[in-house]
């Protein structure tokens, strides 16, 4: 069975902050949505509906250059928002969003949502302190694109995408190529980069499919270390 607009909304570190009250503000605007595989939610340049969780699926938000090159911006899956910054700020979607799974989310109205924000201080004080905890998530990505080389990134993203913690294989939340845009690397950087880890011993890939063998040392190439000293 399908969550509801509450159980996605209580999931979601940018509300975890709200008190009761502004909780239920909140959900009693919001609604559930339905979105299948590869179905377009919203093109850029279109009104901004409002704020979206993600409840199960997956959606990236991506902007695609005039030679037809997609940069994939934000990945979200359960308990993740997108378009919030544009409903927030009250202006059109600056990027495109697909779902790359069937993808269950709540959506809270934009115009509902800077109703309650005009109108009670308090909600207002508590969205700002869960959006400065998003903006110091955004700042963590730029430091790790200026400051780490592609392995580095590489290593990072696979550990905080297995959810078992090196007990056993994960599936990658998103396509090779969209991985690959979205730590700003070729596609043939990645593909060398997985191959180099294998070869040291420290993962395992089939497919979409990853197995980290030895999660401390990844963690010691997701700080800068070589893996080559692992050889």
């Amino acid at each position: 069975m399908d969550k509801t607009a509450v159980e996605i909304i209580r999931g979601c570190a940018l509300f975890s902050g709200l008190t009761p009250g502004s909780f239920e503000k909140l959900t009693d605007i919001a609604r559930t949505v339905r979105f299948g595989r590869g179905q377009t939610i919203f093109r850029q340049g279109d009104p901004c509906p409002g704020i979206y969780v993600v409840g199960t699926g997956a959606v990236h938000v991506f902007r695609t250059a005039p030679g037809g090159k997609k940069h994939v911006l934000h990945f979200a899956r359960s308990g993740m928002t997108f378009a919030e910054v544009a409903a927030i700020g009250q202006f059109n979607c600056p990027a495109d969003a697909d779902a790359t799974e069937d993808s269950v989310c709540a959506l809270i109205p934009r115009v509902e949502f800077r109703r309650i924000v005009n109108e009670d201080h308090g909600f207002c004080i508590e969205i700002m302190t869960g959006m400065s905890k998003w903006v110091h998530h955004l700042v963590g990505l730029l430091e790790d694109l200026v400051l780490l080389d592609a392995t580095a990134r590489v290593a990072r993203h696979l550990i905080k995408s297995d959810s078992t913690g090196g007990q056993s294989a994960y599936t990658l939340p998103m396509r090779k190529k969209d991985l690959a845009s979205h730590l700003n690397l070729t596609s043939e950087t990645l593909s060398r980069t997985l191959h180099r880890l294998v070869d040291c011993g420290l993962i395992e890939t089939h497919g979409q499919r990853i197995r980290i063998f030895d999660l401390a040392k990844l963690e010691d190439v997701a700080e800068g270390l070589a893996p080559a000293e692992f050889a």
